[in-house]
């Protein structure tokens, strides 16, 4: 027994046959879209935005680089600024160059040094300098110990003062020579293995 169907395209309704007739190309348009369209476009989106990073981190580059010559010349004048600090801040064994420059000052300021008794070096709270303090006994006019404190102060060394006294005014060839002592202190720097061992 065979069945026999014949299709006649005339009989199917004319909203059917256009229907049949398009489906398959929207079927075809709507997976195009999910599956080539929309994935490509998102990896679009990705693309201009690691473009974009891109971009700015070159510009990042590109005005770090500009400012390199910049850098480099602060960065001498910082260097050279730092020389001069150190020289204000010498190391301890430097210390002695300060006693000879202080009796070369009260040599050439009438004032004679009758003592220089070194006291304990102190740390700094800072870490970064020592404090060396010593005690002074002088002699000299109080003219003269004006002209001496003004000229320690053109030295290439920090040197602070305290304790000033003056006494014992003895007449000697019109004025009053005084015995003077005071204590002061300098500062050194702080040796790279020191701090590293304080840490």
């Amino acid at each position: 027994m065979a069945i026999n169907i014949k299709f006649d395209l005339k009989k199917i309704p004319k909203g059917v046959r256009i229907a049949l007739v398009f489906i398959p190309a929207v079927l075809i348009l709507v997976g195009v879209l999910i599956f080539i369209v929309v994935p490509k476009t998102k990896e679009i989106k990705k693309l201009r935005s690691d473009i974009s990073a891109q971009e700015n981190e070159i510009a990042k580059s590109q005005a770090m680089a500009a400012k390199l010559d910049v850098l480099k010349v602060e960065n001498e004048k910082l260097k050279k600024r730092l020389d001069k600090l150190k020289e204000q801040l010498p190391e301890e064994k430097e210390v002695s160059s300060l006693l000879k420059q202080i009796s070369e000052v009260a040599a050439k300021s009438d004032i004679d040094i009758l003592s220089w008794k070194p006291e304990t070096k102190k740390a700094h709270p800072s870490g970064i300098v020592e404090e060396i303090p010593f005690s002074l006994t002088l002699t000299g006019t109080y003219h003269s110990l004006g002209y001496f404190f003004s000229n320690i102060t053109r030295l290439n060394r920090i040197v602070n003062f305290s304790d000033v006294k003056l006494g014992n005014p003895k007449p000697q060839k019109g004025e009053a020579i005084l015995d003077i002592s005071f204590k002061a202190s300098t500062f050194s720097a702080v040796k790279e293995e020191e701090k590293k061992g304080s840490k």
